[in-house]
């Protein structure tokens, strides 16, 4: 036997080597082999008592899955036993911040990327409602604005928001009426203006869940479109403007309906 027992493969520390002992509690080593380590581990409790946590961990994998065919004859799964205690604090400590890092990109970017997705969906819209109806002659608003506050109290009740049209006139627009029309997510108004030259800006205005939103610009052809949210409600002015010009005035707009012009500058 002693023969046999110096070919069973040792580590560093002399003791044997776990792949013999996992092939041990297999059934996986040759005859002559097993009798030797068997013969071995009735001198080496060390040995022993890791052949004995193998098979309590063989058997309770067993259980857990329940499958038939590894009861029968699974491999044995092997898990070192022996980790500092600094090692695992740390692994557990990188492995909680790895999961709240995850958590919070996981629920905060989509929702980000959402909010962002429908504000610029709200700009798309509202551009196209402004190439709609700015170039017709005659059609471009359905209340004028000698009914300016019959058009602000219907469509302050369809959006359920206190609306107010904002006064253009230092930049020479005067008022020309505005309309109900469909939104992304609801009922918007449209408030159009126009100046002597015949050139013509709208406000788009519509009700969002999100309370604020920084201002953007959207550029489609030679239409520009500021936009922003606040208290709930989302605004865009649009016109064939300069962007300096147009964002000069839309910040005005901003800051006469209630709200924060100081992020324009």
């Amino acid at each position: 036997m002693t023969d046999d027992l110096d070919t069973i493969p040792t580590g560093d520390n002399g003791e044997p080597d776990i792949d013999a002992l996992s092939a041990f509690v297999d059934g996986e080593l040759p005859e002559a082999r097993r009798r030797a380590l068997a013969e071995r581990l009735g001198v080496d409790p060390r040995s022993a008592s890791l052949v004995t946590h193998y098979r309590a961990q063989r058997a309770a994998l067993r259980a857990l899955f329940a499958d038939p065919a590894a009861q029968a004859n699974g491999p044995c799964v092997v898990v070192r036993i022996r980790t500092p205690w600094w090692r695992k604090a740390a692994l557990a400590a990188g492995s909680l911040a790895a999961g709240i890092a995850l958590a919070w990109l996981a629920g905060a970017l989509p929702a980000n990327f959402a909010l962002r997705d429908a504000h610029a969906a709200f700009a798309r819209q509202a551009s196209l409602a402004y190439s709609v109806y700015a170039p017709d002659p005659n059609h471009a608003v359905e209340m004028s604005a000698p009914s300016e506050a019959a058009l602000v109290a219907w469509l302050s009740k369809r959006l359920n928001r206190s609306l107010s049209v904002p006064s253009l006139g230092e930049y020479g627009y005067a008022f020309l009426g505005g309309r109900l029309l469909p939104g992304v997510a609801g009922p918007a108004a449209q408030f159009m203006y126009e100046n002597r030259s015949g050139e013509r800006l709208a406000l788009y205005v519509s009700a969002v869940s999100s309370r604020e939103a920084p201002v953007r610009l959207l550029r489609e052809g030679d239409r520009r479109t500021f936009y922003w949210v606040s208290s709930q409600t989302a605004y865009a002015l649009s016109g064939e403007v300069a962007d300096g010009r147009l964002r000069e005035i839309a910040a005005d707009v901003c800051g006469d309906l209630g709200g924060h012009p100081d992020q324009w500058r």
